[in-house]
């Protein structure tokens, strides 16, 4: 559909919540902040051009109203956004993007100190125990069912189990190499490397491309 062609994952991660229930922009902001944040953070001011953009395209609708004495608008979606949403969700996806500012500082730990990168590795596991704490509130409203959307509950499994995993392995590589750091000199560019570590990197890396072959999915 060729005004579909200015649609971008973030217009389809927006008609996906529209799928769920009508929203305000609002509202769709706050679900955002909510749930998608986690794994697909976008600026406040692009998740309000969406819904428009969603109109325009014909795949969802604009339902003025109101709330008290104050007009608003609602954003449903149409046959038509159901239809590119599900071709959307069958189509390759692009492949996932890291990007971490506390990791680029570990790159380039040989121009700092040991204690400016202990103090990073320590804000990194800060930054984890704080999203833990999201995940267990999240994941116990569940279980205590009193989640939102539990008809929802098969997908959430999934995505909150992808989630809590990443950072247990952040979490778990910071420690790991908290404990490495603490053995160097205070000039990391000075520190010797340890190679029995980069050994079990390398082989860790081959057991896991032995069991892509493996699988058959090559």
């Amino acid at each position: 559909m060729a005004r579909n062609q200015t649609l971008t994952a973030t217009s389809y991660a927006i008609l996906g919540l529209l799928a769920i229930k009508p929203w305000t922009t609002y509202e769709l902001a706050m679900q955002m902040d909510r749930t998608l944040n986690r794994f697909w953070p976008r600026a406040r001011s692009k998740l309000y051009e969406e819904p428009k953009k969603l109109v325009a395209a014909g795949l969802a609708e604009a339902i003025p109203g109101a709330h008290g004495r104050r007009p608003r608008t609602v954003y449903a979606i149409t046959p038509a956004g159901r239809l590119a949403l599900a071709g959307w969700l069958a189509a390759e996806s692009a492949p996932p993007v890291f990007e971490s500012e506390q990791l680029l500082k570990v790159f380039y730990a040989d121009n700092g100190t040991r204690a400016d990168l202990s103090a990073g590795l320590r804000r990194l596991r800060a930054w984890v125990d704080e999203l833990t704490g999201t995940n267990i509130e999240v994941g116990s409203s569940y279980l205590e069912g009193e989640g939102p959307y539990p008809d929802r509950m098969a997908v959430l499994v999934l995505t909150s189990r992808f989630l809590d995993d990443y950072l247990e392995m952040i979490d778990r590589w910071a420690a790991w190499a908290a404990e490495v750091v603490a053995e160097w000199p205070e000039d990391p560019s000075t520190a010797r490397p340890d190679l029995a570590e980069l050994a079990r990197t390398v082989e860790q890396a081959t057991a896991r491309a032995s069991r892509w072959a493996a699988s058959g999915d090559s």
